[in-house]
Parts: C-alpha cells; structure tokens; sequence
C-alpha cells in the first residue's frame, strides 16, 4: 500500500485487482455516474494514454496496488499538493 495520497500527476500504478497499469492525469473528479461521488485521481490505461474520453478511470488512493514509475515532483508540484489536499478536504 502506499502511504503518500496524491502522488504527482505521470505516476504509473497497478490498482488492486488489475491486469494493466494506469497512469495518473487528474485529481478530485466528480463521477456523475456514482451520484457526485469524488475520486482521488483520474487517470489512463498505460502505456496507451487517452484512446476516448470513455476510458478515463477514476479511483481512489486505497485502491493502489503498486507504484512502479513516480511522476515528477518539483517546487511547482508540492506547493500544488498542499492546495490540492486543502480543497480536497472541503470536497469530503
């Protein structure tokens, strides 16, 4: 399990269960389809990317498996976090 929520966008992972890894493109997306429910992050089948808008995966932080490629994390990327988890938190 990994500890760390909101890993960096370009992260490639294995959710719990899965046959493919996904790469994480997105974060706090709002699922119609599940009532307004909030994901931890979006993301694409790896290594294709986004073939269709019908394909973006949505999933939450307990349901990464493994981490097998950490996306870039800079300045830039860890001041985003810090305002990424403070809205996050008035979300849920």
């Amino acid at each position: 399990m990994v500890s760390e929520k909101y890993l960096p966008i370009g992260t490639v992972v294995m959710l719990k269960g899965g046959t493919k890894r996904a790469m994480i493109t997105g974060f706090c997306t709002i699922s119609e389809e599940k009532n307004g429910k909030v994901f931890d992050y979006s993301g694409c089948m790896y290594p294709e990317g986004v073939i269709s808008m019908k394909q973006v995966l949505l999933f939450d932080h307990d349901q990464i498996e493994k981490v097998y490629h950490m996306g870039l994390i800079d300045q830039e990327e860890v001041e985003f976090k810090r305002k990424l988890i403070e809205i996050a938190e008035k979300l849920n």
